[in-house]
């Protein structure tokens, strides 16, 4: 069992901010008109709020004209004119604040849908081979969390950014408008603040991605260990699993730590930065009043303006690590949609037509690692109606020429044809269909019982489906059960045995009307009595059909009519299964081993 030491593997860095940002353009685009009706809404709250200071500027200005005349000078009508307006402003800016938000929150979404749709088809066309090397765990957390990270920023922080820039550019032409000696009071604050966003952005960034791929090595694990309870739970193991989970769930928090730790400097600081600016505003505004260049009009309008200039600087500092946290997600998003497809069909492909039974394989060399070979020059026939039996050791190499045969995996040297072409000159889709596939790991999906015989074969009769559960044994065990066909059952199987889960993967195969069959100890779950049973009707409903059969129990391929023995990623003995015992080889020798 792999310790949480061995999980971590190379730490995800940024790669691309600039592309993953226009990639996610690139979906918006798709509800451009109404992200543009946002922005406007956008631009007209931020006008709204941009003019109240101005108005208060006013009202306060009328007011400090009437208090020099006397107390009973102030135009009160007049402040009223200024604030009424002002009260708008801000009341109308807020209303449209809202608009644009729960809108951009229906955007973002639709923008998920859309996104984890993309992801979920590109998992359907990606090779075996992927899923072999990458943790099951780590792929949901990308269709999961990753996405979810990337909704949540375009909800709320892409539009918060827009809007706070709407607002800094306003605010900064407004205070010019007023003082232009007051702006440079400010002025070395604004450098300040944006040299270190950038600084600490570059700090931050692979910090959040280290965090999106710690967090996906956690779910990895976490699934790998419950997909594994009740082995961990027979031998004892809990402990161990625990510590192991603590380490791998200490790593995960670290990584959360460092990033939020180091991310959450940045508005603290920048609103220290910012209150230096106002101290250096209510400095150089208390000389200029002395100096009779500016009024209280022009200094409370301008301190108005300069939070409402400062404050979006403060929101862009905080937001802009849930910004990173999402290009680090968007980052692994995007890489899952880059890796390269399964092998798209040759030009000119033909479609394999049903009565093709005829399988060859010649020189098939193939290798899951470059350097090293699994398989060496293999070759063998299948005859039309043919019962093939594969044996050999653990590791040999048996499973993996079912993955050739099913063009999972494409041979490194060699070719394996199919009715005299190469299996390569067919489309993918009808090859596969050629092939009905039993495995020794069974599966099973949440739904009827009639739903997952008929599985493979669209619109099957229930007439179909009961012919083909009575040749695989298990009719009288469905009836049994409550609502017998249409009782539904959960993806571990539920209210069914193990045994009989792969008898319902036994009837859904022999629904699946194709003239190739592939048996990967399909019959290791099931007594000997039923084992008898099942093999008597493959051999019946397969007649006439070509059949691969891997099996480690030799008295379960006694009556195949060629018997492959695989050692070492080739061929070392074939032939009939009383051939085979009479030359004492390999095969000789297996059989000696497990029935004396």
């Amino acid at each position: 069992m792999p310790g949480p030491g061995d999980r971590g593997g190379k730490k995800e860095r940024p790669r691309d901010a600039r592309g993953t940002l226009r990639r996610i353009a690139g979906y918006l685009t798709a509800y451009r008109w109404p992200v543009l009706a946002f922005l406007l809404c956008s631009f007209l709250s931020n006008a709204g709020n941009l003019l109240g200071p101005r108005f208060a500027g006013k009202a306060i200005g009328l007011a400090e004209e009437g208090f020099r005349q006397g107390p009973g000078h102030v135009d009160m009508d007049g402040v009223a004119r200024y604030a009424l307006p002002m009260l708008a402003c801000y009341g109308g800016g807020q209303i449209m604040n809202f608009l644009v938000h729960t809108g951009m929150m229906r955007v973002g979404r639709r923008v998920a849908r859309r996104l984890r749709q993309d992801v979920f088809d590109k998992l359907m066309a990606l090779p075996v081979g992927y899923f072999d090397r990458h943790q099951a765990g780590d792929i949901i957390s990308r269709v999961s969390y990753d996405v979810d990270v990337v909704c949540t920023s375009l909800s709320t922080d892409v539009i918060q950014i827009l809007t706070s820039a709407v607002t800094v550019a306003g605010s900064f032409v407004m205070m010019c408008l007023i003082s232009p000696p007051l702006v440079l009071c400010m002025a070395a604050t604004i450098p300040a603040s944006i040299l270190f966003t950038r600084y600490m952005g570059k700090k931050t960034r692979p910090l959040y991605a280290r965090r999106s791929a710690a967090y996906g090595e956690m779910n990895g694990f976490a699934e790998e260990m419950f997909a594994g309870q009740r082995t961990i739970l027979a031998y004892a193991q809990e402990e161990r699993v625990c510590g192991q989970f603590s380490a791998v769930n200490r790593a995960a928090a670290q990584a959360y730590r460092d990033a939020d730790g180091m991310g959450m400097t940045m508005g603290p600081t920048v609103g220290m930065i910012s209150n230096f600016g106002l101290a250096a505003i209510g400095l150089g505004g208390s000389i200029l009043y002395m100096l009779g260049a500016v009024g209280l009009e022009q200094i409370s309008s301008f301190v108005l303006y300069s939070r409402k200039f400062s404050g979006p600087i403060n929101e862009i500092s905080n937001i802009i690590n849930e910004i990173f946290s999402a290009l680090a997600a968007s980052e692994r998003v995007f890489r899952l949609l880059d890796e390269p497809e399964e092998a798209k069909d040759a030009p000119g492909a033909a479609e394999l037509k049903p009565g093709a039974s005829h399988v060859r394989a010649e020189g098939v060399s193939f290798g899951y690692v470059p350097g090293r070979t699994v398989l060496h020059g293999l070759n063998f026939e299948a005859k039309p109606g043919q019962t093939i039996a594969i044996v050999g050791p653990t590791g040999a190499g048996k499973t993996t020429i079912i993955n050739l045969l099913m063009r999972f995996y494409d041979p490194d040297r060699g070719c394996i044809y199919v009715d005299g072409r190469e299996n390569r000159a067919y489309t993918m889709d009808s090859l596969r269909r050629g092939y009905a596939m039993v495995l020794q790991d069974t599966w099973v999906f949440q739904g009827t019982i009639f739903d997952n015989i008929a599985y493979g074969k669209e619109n099957a009769s229930m007439e179909e489906v009961v012919r083909a559960a009575k040749a695989a044994r298990i009719h009288g065990a469905i009836m049994r059960l409550p609502q017998g066909y249409n009782t539904v059952i959960t993806e571990d199987g539920g209210s069914i045995s193990k045994g009989q889960k792969q008898l319902l993967t036994i009837a859904r195969a022999m629904l699946y009307d194709t003239d190739m069959l592939i048996l990967d100890e399909a019959t290791s779950n099931v007594d000997t009595n039923t084992e008898r049973q099942v093999q008597k009707a493959i051999r019946s409903l397969m007649a006439g059909k070509t059949c691969f059969v891997i099996a480690h129990r030799l008295s379960t391929i006694q009556n195949a009519d060629h018997i492959l023995v695989v050692d070492q990623g080739g061929v070392v003995e074939q032939g009939a299964h009383r051939e085979l015992m009479e030359r004492r080889g390999a095969y000789y020798e297996m059989y000696a081993s497990q029935f004396g």
